[in-house]
């Protein structure tokens, strides 16, 4: 009864605080005292308490009473700090003026006019230190305030408490790991009340949501004065944040539900410390501190330190501390991956976006840490995560900014050789994706999955086909053996993007043709003794290579190619049929894949519409695979998760829009010394430096050249749809001045030489079978025939404006949509990004 009537005089007060020019007297400490002693009301409490409305009516008719609501609170908690905060009663006002301060201060930050209420003075000091230093002062020491929120290492007794001013915080780092070697016991209360201090520093350093996207590129002041050397706590806090990510094991002993028999407190707190990990990592303004003239540094506009927190994760250098980090990060993204035959059995953990931003900060900022993920094999516990990610997320709008991270991080590491080499491992399908079986290498999974996406993808993705490309022509030079299906994958994209009216309905539509052949050009001249999959592929697919080096030029043959696109609808791309040999024919039999191979099963739901299917596979070849799966021992298979589209009525928050590929990366070569190979060979056309950015968020409307942009949907054929009402119109000078650069040399020398002669065996063997042509050319070698190898180029990852300013919309779109016990900043007037329903 009692916490009942202080709830209602809470509420009581409150209301009193809402009446229209009703100042309530900064003195009157017995009304002030309400809102934060004598009841216990959780941070549920307060949301429900104190509405919204409320809030911006004192904002708008009682500014000082809100302006005394916050400099009290601020005190409160400085009190605390002051007298180590050691009784519970005080625990209990710490944590109601904590709550409070969330509760508020969103609505505080929406109105421009209260911008620089929290750096203005408290009236009760003579120093002149802002508000907002107070309170992530106050913030900072309750952190490591002992019997509080750390385990006390001192005896008990008022003679032995240490005073929370003077403690050194390095000795109480929550976790062991990275600079601290001891494990303090777990303690639920603490943890909780750890979180709840996490939350509200998250709150204050949210202020860029109520700015536009180009005030954004601001300044934070208060990440600024958090993570500067006027924070004693810089060190303590930073590796207690990291050390509690990478230390947590979300299934322990693996109890099958024990999640749902016990309360986890250290998930909430897990999921705070990596949400203030990537925000803090994100403010990167190296800019001088200015002394005022009072001595004390300003965290003005433009005069913000060095971030601490990024200073210390650059100088991380044990490869004991790179295990720690690696491990951490990768339990974690695997953990929706975890199979098991009881349903529900497992603890599933939902914070892989802000993990991938985190593993992209780290090797952004630690070069040593990439280097030290890329040199063994564990560099693949990251890319299966990613992959299953890309695979699930493709088909639904909401997560767009997922499948941009995960495309990022990939291509991030796709610039070291490394990344390449280790893909050859063999990968087993320990991972339930609805995609073609098939028996191969982690570069085939990345293939077969880059191709469900761009085949069965939604429109919004199309900005990511070049990214998506660029990667598989970073690895391509390393791929030692791709399979069967890869290799029909590969080729399949080609058919499709060559298609005459694609490349034609859109200025930028041959770069992707071009990526596709430097793929192929780099294993024909680099692999080409492991790859017999992929040349034979390309000898039964060579229509499709002189189809592109006879593109007509002239304006009747350019009016025919684009007459498919305007009679309206949409253009189904057909697969070209299987096709048995014939002694007397010139063709090749066809590549016998697997029934599990294609994809119909997989995506019959997604697309009705579609043209024929391709032919099933020969006779012999499907008696051979039932024979094979008899001779599997039957177990129970764990269920297949597919890409679904979002539920009716899911929030997403809209994204800015990516820069293009050209300048997301540099081009190196990955072997500058090697003379033997000469720039003169090489076979790539000069993409234009400024070619159209391609939307992929909700806030600006697509040009009439993003919308001629492919849209795709695949079963048995990829379905093109022509954008409306665009005005491309290609001419035929800028055909010529893109088709003579057309890569093709090294591919055209093959099929000269190849096609005879496996036409000729095929003649006099009478084969029907591949497999003796896969033989022929398992043994076979191009060496002096193709032309000079070209060099290897490179297109690395480059920081960009453009790509800084996209991570922190997207950064902070997951902090608002991922908050929603309580929903912190819901129904405040965000101007970072919008919130749509999907």
């Amino acid at each position: 009864m009692g916490n009942t009537d202080s709830k209602l005089n809470f509420r009581k007060a409150i209301v009193q605080l809402t009446q229209k020019n009703q100042k309530i007297d900064p003195s009157d400490e017995q009304f002030w005292e309400q809102f934060w002693q004598g009841h216990q009301t959780t941070l549920e409490d307060v949301f429900a308490l104190v509405t919204s409305n409320e809030i911006r009516q004192i904002r708008n008719d009682n500014p000082a009473n809100l302006a005394t609501l916050c400099y009290k609170a601020v005190e409160k908690l400085a009190q605390a700090v002051d007298s180590s905060c050691r009784t519970q009663a005080e625990h209990q006002c710490v944590l109601n003026c904590v709550r409070l301060l969330i509760r508020c201060l969103p609505y505080i930050f929406e109105d421009d006019k209260w911008r620089d209420f929290f750096w203005s003075s408290l009236p009760s000091q003579e120093k002149t230190m802002p508000l907002a230093q107070s309170l992530l002062n106050a913030v900072c020491d309750l952190l490591f305030c002992p019997d509080f929120t750390v385990t006390s290492t001192r005896r008990a007794g008022p003679e032995k408490a240490e005073e929370l001013a003077n403690i050194d915080s390095c000795e109480y780092i929550w976790e062991a790991g990275v600079g601290f070697a001891q494990s303090p016991p777990h303690n639920a209360h603490m943890e909780r009340r750890r979180t709840e201090l996490l939350k509200l520093l998250l709150t204050c350093f949210s202020e860029p949501m109520y700015r536009s996207p180009q005030q954004s590129e601001e300044p934070n002041k208060w990440i600024a004065y958090f993570t500067s050397a006027d924070n004693r706590h810089a060190l303590p806090l930073f590796t207690s944040f990291l050390n509690t990510v990478c230390s947590y094991d979300p299934v322990g002993y693996g109890v099958p539900y024990n999640h749902l028999i016990f309360a986890d407190t250290t998930e909430p707190l897990v999921e705070a410390c990596l949400q203030l990990l990537i925000v803090t990592l994100d403010h990167d303004m190296v800019v001088q501190q200015q002394l005022t003239q009072t001595g004390q540094p300003s965290y003005d506009e433009g005069n913000c330190g060095d971030n601490l927190f990024i200073n210390y994760l650059s100088r991380v250098h044990r490869d004991e501390d790179f295990h720690f980090v690696l491990k951490g990060i990768t339990r974690l993204l695997n953990n929706p991956l975890v199979q098991n035959y009881l349903p529900n059995s497992t603890k599933r953990l939902h914070c892989h976006q802000e993990l991938l931003i985190l593993f992209w900060k780290i090797c952004d900022y630690n070069k040593k840490f990439l280097y030290f993920v890329l040199k063994s094999s564990d560099v693949l516990d990251i890319l299966i995560p990613i992959l299953y990610h890309l695979n699930y997320s493709r088909a639904d709008q909401s997560r767009v900014g997922l499948m941009h991270i995960g495309v990022f991080i990939l291509l991030l590491l796709s610039g070291e050789r490394n990344f390449g080499v280790r893909l050859n491992k063999a990968y087993s399908a320990t991972v339930p994706m609805d995609i073609p079986v098939f028996t191969g290498t982690h570069a085939d999974l990345l293939i077969t999955v880059f191709h469900k996406i761009i085949a069965t993808g939604h429109q919004r993705l199309q900005p990511l086909f070049d990214c998506l490309l660029t990667i598989l022509v970073n690895v391509s030079p390393y791929l030692k053996t791709l399979s069967m299906v890869a290799s029909v994958k590969l080729l399949h994209l080609l058919e499709a993007f060559s298609t005459p009216w694609f490349l034609l309905s859109a200025p930028s539509n041959h770069h992707l043709v071009f990526f596709l052949l430097e793929i192929f050009n780099n294993i024909i001249q680099y692999q080409f003794d492991g790859n017999s999959n992929l040349v034979y592929t390309i000898i039964r697919k060579r229509h499709v290579f002189h189809a592109m080096a006879n593109l007509p030029t002239d304006m009747a043959g350019i009016s025919k190619c684009m007459s498919g696109r305007k009679s309206g609808g949409k253009f189904n791309l057909p697969r070209v049929p299987q096709r048995r040999i014939v002694a007397a024919a010139q063709e090749l039999p066809s590549a016998h894949v697997p029934e599990e191979y294609n994809d119909d099963e997989d995506e019959e739901d997604e697309e009705e519409d579609t043209i024929n299917e391709e032919p099933k596979a020969e006779e012999d070849l499907e008696s051979e695979t039932e024979s094979h799966e008899r001779s599997q021992p039957e177990e129970p298979q764990p269920e297949v998760l597919t890409a679904q589209p979002a539920e009716p009525g899911t929030l997403k928050a809209s994204l800015l829009d990516t820069p293009a590929i050209s300048q997301m990366t540099e081009r190196e070569q990955a072997h500058p010394n090697d003379k033997a190979q000469t720039e003169e060979s090489t076979e790539i056309v000069p993409f234009d430096k400024s070619p159209v950015s391609t939307p992929t968020g909700g806030r600006k409307s697509t040009s009439p050249t993003d919308q001629s942009r492919l849209s795709v949907a695949h079963r048995s054929s990829i379905r093109m749809v022509p954008g409306e009402g665009d005005r491309w119109a290609p001419t035929p000078e800028w055909i010529v001045s893109w088709r003579s650069k057309l890569p093709l040399q090294t591919i055209m020398r093959l099929l000269q030489v190849l096609v005879p002669q496996v036409e000729k065996i095929c003649i006099d063997k009478g084969l029907t079978d591949e497999s003796e042509i896969l033989k022929f050319l398992q043994h076979g070698t191009l060496v002096g025939l193709l032309p000079v190898p070209h060099p290897i180029l490179i297109r690395k990852y480059q920081a960009n404006a453009g790509t800084t300013a996209w991570f922190r919309t997207y950064i902070w779109g997951v902090i608002y949509l991922r908050n929603v016990e309580p929903a912190i900043w819901y129904d405040t007037e965000v101007k970072l990004f919008e919130i749509q329903r999907v």
